[in-house]
């Protein structure tokens, strides 16, 4: 089985100096850990996998092919292959689950 601690991903993504921190990857899906900073710029842009976001802690709104929602811990956001998208408006720390299907290939 494998396991992991959101504490432990944490801890290896500050160690890397990154904003995003993958932990899992087999050819049909990878997820990593992705923390913006309140009042950050979000610099992503489109994939090529459709993703999905869970929102662990913070709150921020989210522009998804020029639709704004408000998430906060709690929020699930589908965001399909290669649409624009982007993290705005942070008002608290903002950890998140990506999940990538198939693996990411960037």
């Amino acid at each position: 089985m494998d396991a992991y601690e959101i504490a432990e991903v944490e801890a290896d993504r500050v160690a890397a100096g990154r904003l995003y921190q993958e932990f899992l990857r087999v050819p049909a899906i990878s997820a990593g850990l992705y923390v913006l900073e309140a009042g950050a710029d979000d610099p992503q842009g489109p994939h090529q996998q459709d993703e999905i976001y869970y929102v662990i802690a913070g709150r921020a709104q989210i522009r998804v092919d020029g639709e704004d929602r408000a998430v906060q811990a709690g929020s699930v956001v589908f965001v399909a292959k290669q649409v624009e998208h982007r993290f705005h408006s942070i008002e608290q720390r903002l950890e998140l689950l990506v999940a990538f299907a198939p693996a990411e290939t960037e």
